[in-house]
C-alpha cells in the first residue's frame, strides 16, 4: 500500500534545481561570443621598459574570435572524439592555425556546455515523472478512502477480495497462529506466559473473515507443519562446515553398511514381515553416534526391508542421486527435494564418492498426517565389484537455532547387482520424530512403520521398477485394447498418466509448498480445501482451481476399498459427474505383476442424449503399504494426439481420485470394529476448475460447491462399500 504521506512529507525527493556551473541560466540555451574566444599572448600590449607605469592599472587581456571553419572542424572532430590528446590537440591546432592550449580550453568548455545541457534534460524528465507520482498516490488515497462494498454500501468483505489479497490475509493468520504455537511452548520452558508481538495486525482479525472456517485452525496439519518456511531458507553449508559434513557422512556410511548387513541381534521381527531395530543393542553397538542423544519429545523409528527389482544398479544409483528422478519415481513420499550443494560429483565418471546437501519433505498421501522435513547429506559409494550404497543422515546440528520435529540416523539403501540386469536392494530407515500431531485415526499405522518405514520405500521402488520396465517396451502386450496402435501412443499415455500422479501426490498431503493456498482445514471429518491460481503453465488449464482433500476410516480391507473404486461397472455409484452413464474402457495398460497397476482409458456414455460423452484416463496402482486411484477427464481431441505418440506434455490435466492405506500392520483375525482391526483409511481429493480467468475473484459459493460435492462422494462411497462388504 502507498503511505499518506509518501510525497507529502518529502517536497524534494528529486532536486530540480539547475546544477550550478559556469554559465549563467540565460546563456545555456545559446552559446556565448566568447566562448568560442581564446587567449591569445601576440594581442596583448607588452610595455617596455621605457614606458612601464610605476603604478600599472591591470590592462585588458585581448581575445581571438575562432572563425567559422574552425569551430566546424573542431565540432566535427568533438562528435569523434571529445576527450583529444597531446598529439590530436598539437595536429588540430596546426591544420587550424591555433595554439594547442587553444584547443584544449574549446574542448573543455564543449564538455560542460553538452553536461550540463544533459542534466538540465534529465531534470524536466524527472520532474515529470514526479508529478505523474504525486497525481496517481493521490488518486490511490482517494480510493482507499472512499472504497465501499457494491453490494451492500459498506466497507469490502472477503467475497469481493482480489485472489493475492485473499492469500495475504490467510498467511497473515497462518503466521498468527504459528506465533500462538511457539510462544506455547516456549511458555512451557520460561515458567510464564509469553507475550506475542503482532498486536499491530489486529486489523486483521477474524471479524474480516466471515466464513468460519476460513484461515488457520489451531489443530491444523498441513498450516502448523507442511507450511514451514524452514525449507526455502535453508543455506548451503559454510565451508568451515564441510570437513565436519565429511567425517558425518563417512561414519555414516560405515553404520549404515553394518546395520545392513548384521545379523539377528540388532534386528528383530517386527508386524508385518518387517524387521525393527532393537535400540538397547544398537546403542551397545554405536555408542558413539555423530548426532548425539535422541532429542527430548522425539521417538525412535528403525525398520529394515529386501526387495529384488528389475532395474540394474547403475540406473537405481542414478535415481537416488538426481533429485529430480528421486523425487519423482517417490512421488508419494518425497512431496518436495531440493539439493542445496554439490560438495562432490565422484570420480571415474560415475557417483562413487558423490556427496550432496539436501533438504526434503516426506509425506503420507492425508491432510490429517503432518509432513516430516530434513536436512540432510546424502553420500555415494561403492563398497566393492557390483556392490554400492547411498546414505542419507540430517544436518541439524548446523542449524542449532531451529526446533527440529524430525532427523535422519544414517538411512539409505545397499544395492547388489544380480544377473539379467535385476538388483537386490536393502533398505534401512532409521528416523528421530515427534509425531504428537499425527490424528488419531493415522496413529496405528504410523506407529507400526507403514507410514514411512523401509516397507513403503521398498514396496514404491519395486512398483516404480515394473511400471518403469512396462514404459521401455517395445512391443504392445496383448492386453492391451485396440485404440493405442503404436508402442509411441502407448508410451506417450504413459508419460501422461505418471505425469496426472505426480500432479495429484502434491494436492492430497499436508504439504503446502506447491503453489497452494489453504482456505480451510479442520478435523478427521472437514474437508480441507487449497486454491491455486494458473496462467501459462504447460499441462495445467489456466484459470482458479480448487482442491479439496479429506481423509476417514472404513470398517473394509484396503483390497476390497481398491477394487471398487477402480472398477468401472461400480463408477457410476460414486462419481457425481458422470451422471449415472455407463463407463467403458476404451484401452488398458498393464504396467505391473499386480492387475491392480494399470493406466485405463474409459469412456463415460451420457445417459442424456443432450450430452456429449466424457473421457476419463484413470491409473491405479497398489502395493503392500498402500494403492491409488487417480482419475482426471481429458479432452478427446488432445487423447488423439497422444494416442498417435505425441507429445503428452501439453494435455491441461486437473487429477482428482483417491489415496488408500491400512489402518494398522495388519488383520486381527476378527470382524473389523474400530480403526487398528483390519480397515481403510480413504483419503478422497478433487481438483477443480472454478473460473478459467486467472485474475477472477474466489467466489465463496465455489468453496461451498466443492465442500457439498466431496461429502456427497464420501457418503456415497460408504454407503456402497459397506453394502458390498456386508
Amino acid at each position: 500500500m502507498f503511505h499518506t504521506n509518501m510525497f507529502d512529507s518529502h517536497p524534494h525527493m528529486l532536486d530540480m534545481s539547475p546544477h550550478k556551473t559556469a554559465f549563467s541560466e540565460t546563456d545555456l540555451g545559446k552559446p556565448r561570443d566568447d566562448e568560442y574566444e581564446t587567449k591569445s599572448g601576440t594581442d596583448m600590449d607588452a610595455p617596455s621598459g621605457d614606458d612601464q607605469d610605476p603604478n600599472p592599472r591591470p590592462r585588458k587581456k585581448g581575445y581571438r574570435r575562432h572563425t567559422q571553419r574552425q569551430i566546424e572542424e573542431m565540432e566535427a572532430f568533438f562528435k569523434q572524439c571529445p576527450h583529444p590528446d597531446d598529439k590530436q590537440r598539437k595536429e588540430l591546432g596546426r591544420d587550424l592555425g591555433l595554439e594547442p592550449l587553444q584547443v584544449k580550453f574549446w574542448f573543455q568548455n564543449k564538455r560542460t556546455q553538452m553536461k550540463t545541457q544533459h542534466e538540465r534534460h534529465e531534470n524536466s524528465i524527472l520532474k515529470a515523472e514526479n508529478e505523474k507520482l504525486r497525481a496517481e498516490n493521490n488518486r490511490y488515497k482517494e480510493a482507499l478512502t472512499n472504497a465501499t462494498c457494491p453490494n451492500c454500501g459498506g466497507p469490502a468483505a472477503l467475497g469481493e477480495m482480489s485472489f493475492d489479497e485473499q492469500h495475504l490475509r490467510i498467511e497473515n493468520a497462518r503466521l498468527r497462529e504459528e506465533i500462538d504455537r511457539i510462544s506455547g511452548i516456549a511458555a512451557k520452558y520460561v515458567g510464564k506466559p509469553v507475550t506475542s508481538s503482532y498486536s499491530n495486525l489486529s486489523s486483521l482479525n477474524n471479524n474480516h473473515m466471515p466464513v468460519g472456517n476460513y484461515g488457520a485452525q489451531s489443530g491444523t496439519v498441513g498450516e502448523m507443519y507442511g507450511g514451514s518456511d524452514l525449507f526455502r531458507s535453508l543455506p548451503a553449508p559454510a565451508d568451515a562446515d564441510k570437513p565436519m559434513i565429511v567425517e558425518l557422512a563417512v561414519a555414516a556410511m560405515e553404520e549404515l553398511t553394518r546395520l545392513a548387513q548384521a545379523g539377528d541381534s540388532l534386528w528383530v521381527p517386527g508386524n508385518h514381515h518387517s524387521e525393527i531395530l532393537n535400540e538397547e543393542d544398537y546403542l551397545r553397538t554405536f555408542p558413539n553416534r555423530g548426532l548425539g542423544p535422541k532429542p527430548l519429545g522425539l521417538r525412535s523409528e528403525a525398520s529394515r526391508e529386501s526387495v529384488v527389482v528389475i532395474m540394474n544398479h547403475i540406473n537405481l544409483i542414478d535415481i537416488l542421486m538426481d533429485v529430480n528422478q528421486w523425487s519423482t519415481m517417490f512421488c508419494g513420499i518425497v512431496s518436495r527435494a531440493l539439493t542445496l550443494e554439490v560438495l562432490s560429483t565422484g570420480v571415474a565418471g560415475n557417483y562413487n564418492g558423490a556427496l550432496q546437501v539436501m533438504s526434503a519433505e516426506f509425506q503420507v498421501p492425508s491432510p490429517l498426517v503432518p509432513t516430516r522435513e530434513n536436512y540432510f547429506v546424502r553420500y555415494c559409494k561403492q563398497q566393492s565389484d557390483g556392490i554400492w550404497a547411498v546414505v542419507d543422515v540430517s544436518l541439524d546440528n548446523l542449524r542449532p537455532s531451529t526446533i527440529s520435529r524430525s532427523r535422519r540416523r544414517p538411512s539409505g539403501c545397499l544395492i547388489q547387482e544380480l544377473p539379467n540386469g535385476y538388483s537386490k536392494v536393502t533398505w534401512i530407515e532409521h528416523v528421530e520424530v515427534d509425531d504428537r500431531a499425527v490424528h488419531s485415526i493415522y496413529k496405528t499405522l504410523v506407529n507400526s512403520g507403514l507410514a514411512f518405514g523401509a516397507k513403503r520405500w521398498v514396496a514404491t521402488l519395486d512398483r516404480q521398477c515394473e511400471r518403469l520396465a512396462s514404459s521401455m517396451a517395445n512391443n504392445i502386450p496383448a492386453g492391451n485394447l485396440c485404440v493405442i496402435t503404436s508402442a509411441e501412443g502407448r508410451k506417450s499415455m504413459l508419460k501422461l498418466a505418471e505425469r496426472m500422479v505426480i500432479s495429484y501426490c502434491t494436492g492430497v498431503g499436508a504439504s503446502t509448498a506447491h503453489a497452494w493456498t489453504t482456505l480451510s482445514a479442520t478435523g478427521c471429518d472437514d474437508v480441507r480445501v487449497m486454491t491455486r491460481k494458473s496462467t501459462d503453465e504447460p499441462g495445467r488449464p489456466p484459470g482458479i482451481v480448487l482442491s479439496a482433500a479429506t481423509s476417514f476410516w472404513l470398517p473394509v480391507p484396503p483390497k476390497r476399498v481398491f477394487d471398487f473404486l477402480r472398477d468401472e461397472n461400480s463408477r457410476n455409484e460414486w462419481d457425481i459427474l458422470s451422471n449415472g452413464g455407463l463407463v467403458q474402457e476404451l484401452a488398458h495398460i498393464a504396467n505391473g505383476r499386480d492387475p491392480g497397476n494399470c493406466v485405463s482409458l474409459l469412456r463415460v456414455n451420457s445417459a442424456n442424449s443432450s450430452q456429449s460423452n466424457m473421457l476419463i484416463l484413470q491409473e491405479s496402482c497398489t502395493d503392500s503399504t498402500g494403492s491409488y486411484v487417480v482419475y482426471a477427464p481429458v479432452d478427446i481431441v488432445a487423447m488423439n494426439v497422444v494416442l498417435g505418440g505425441g507429445d503428452p506434455d501439453y494435455v491441461a490435466l486437473l487429477p482428482s481420485g483417491f489415496a488408500i492405506l491400512p489402518d494398522g500392520p495388519g488383520m486381527n483375525g476378527g470382524s473389523i470394529l474400530d480403526v487398528g482391526s483390519g480397515g481403510s483409511l480413504l483419503t478422497v481429493a478433487f481438483q477443480i476448475l472454478v473460473d478459467s480467468a486467472p485474475t477472477a475473484k474466489l467466489s465463496l459459493g465455489s468453496v461451498a460447491t466443492v465442500n457439498s460435492l466431496i461429502k456427497c462422494t464420501v457418503e456415497r462411497i460408504k454407503v456402497a462399500v459397506i453394502r458390498d462388504n456386508t
